[in-house]
């Protein structure tokens, strides 16, 4: 009995996908058209009955139990073998069978647009109008790409079937193999008045205004998928999906991470000394901010739930503001007097400066103090 776990060189215990591949090494290898002679053609037949057992489960286990399904078949071979693994191993696809003519009708292409808007409409969401330009079915010929009051005639090359068949002789013996028609382009059948609006398509290029809606929350790069107003398909098919790509303008104040916004204010140093309360417009209204006595430069304040809506869950993000102190470049004499009678009074005549790593005060030393192994 052969050993066809040998022709193929895999294991016994080899998956199907080991076997499919040992065979597609080995058809390249050997096909006559790579390796023509005797002595290739008589291998190749060897290997491909030896796929054609493992490959079928009934006849591997039916093998594997002492049973050879081709002992005493005439040459050994032929059987059951498909031409379509003889193709899969060359191109990594089956043969073409016979599908029959294909339909005008195609879904359409997705469409993908740029929608720009402020960051107010990012916070609370908006509905906004979207001009596209896109394909839509023909009103002429509704679709069937022919000139009213028109017909379409049957294809004489392929007589309707939409593809060609061709018998070839082989060392397999006739395999016949099948290819799209060139003169219908497949459809079985010929347009002869083609419409005039369309040109045969069955759509026509348009712009359209439609009014979405945005939602609360996205960002520069969401994405919104707009179900089946995308681009109508060939022959008045079935609309592809549009793809809105959101990108949030630049905003004079305030500036987005995350779901926060982010604000600086500068305020003179007697203010952030003394502390004031001062007034702030956000997306809400005006909001009050106290600024607490002896605030430094680069502290925050915090007005929680004013910033931007959860995409995803309800509630929102905070307004952050991060103050600037901001120190005198000029004074009057008076003005310098008074520092001055100030300085004697806080002892500060002669500072002394106090020398310190930039990251021990700064926000990664503080968050490697935090994470610190202690």
């Amino acid at each position: 009995m052969n050993d066809y776990y040998a022709d193929l060189g895999v294991a016994r215990d080899a998956s199907p996908e080991d076997i499919k591949r040992a065979y597609r090494r080995a058809a390249r290898r050997l096909h006559p058209d790579v390796n023509p002679g005797a002595e290739a053609e008589d291998e190749f037949k060897k290997v491909s009955q030896a796929y054609d057992v493992l490959s079928d489960p009934q006849k591997k286990q039916a093998y594997d139990m002492g049973s050879d399904p081709y002992a005493g078949a005439a040459g050994g071979f032929g059987q059951g073998f498909s031409f379509s693994d003889i193709m899969d191993a060359f191109f990594g696809g089956t043969a073409a069978g016979a599908t029959g003519p294909r339909s005008r009708q195609a879904r359409g292409q997705d469409a993908l647009v740029r929608l720009d808007l402020d960051l107010a409409d990012a916070v609370f969401g908006a509905e906004k109008e979207l001009s596209v330009d896109t394909a839509v079915g023909c009103s002429t010929c509704h679709g069937d790409g022919k000139q009213p009051g028109t017909s379409t005639r049957t294809c004489d090359v392929c007589e309707g079937r939409g593809e060609i068949r061709q018998v070839q002789r082989s060392f397999l013996g006739q395999v016949m193999t099948t290819r799209p028609c060139m003169t219908c382009q497949g459809f079985g059948e010929i347009i002869t008045d083609p419409c005039y609006e369309c040109s045969g398509d069955g759509r026509v290029r348009t712009r359209s205004t439609m009014t979405i809606k945005v939602p609360a929350g996205v960002d520069t790069g969401t994405r919104i998928q707009l179900a089946g107003r995308g681009e109508v398909g060939p022959g008045n098919g079935p609309a592809g999906d549009l793809y809105v790509e959101v990108a949030v303008r630049r905003h004079p104040v305030f500036q987005r991470q995350g779901d926060d916004l982010h604000a600086t204010i500068e305020v003179p140093m007697t203010a952030a000394a003394l502390g004031a309360s001062l007034a702030m417009d956000t997306f809400d209204g005006g909001q009050e901010l106290d600024l607490r006595r002896g605030t430094q430069s680069g502290e925050t304040s915090t007005l929680r739930g004013l910033g931007v809506t959860h995409l995803r869950g309800g509630g929102r993000g905070d307004v952050v503001v991060h103050w600037m102190v901001q120190t005198p470049t000029r004074v009057d004499a008076e003005q310098e007097e008074l520092l001055r009678r100030l300085a004697t009074l806080r002892g500060e005549e002669r500072p002394e400066g106090k020398a310190t790593n930039p990251a021990e005060g700064s926000l990664f030393g503080k968050l490697r103090d935090a994470f610190k192994v202690r």
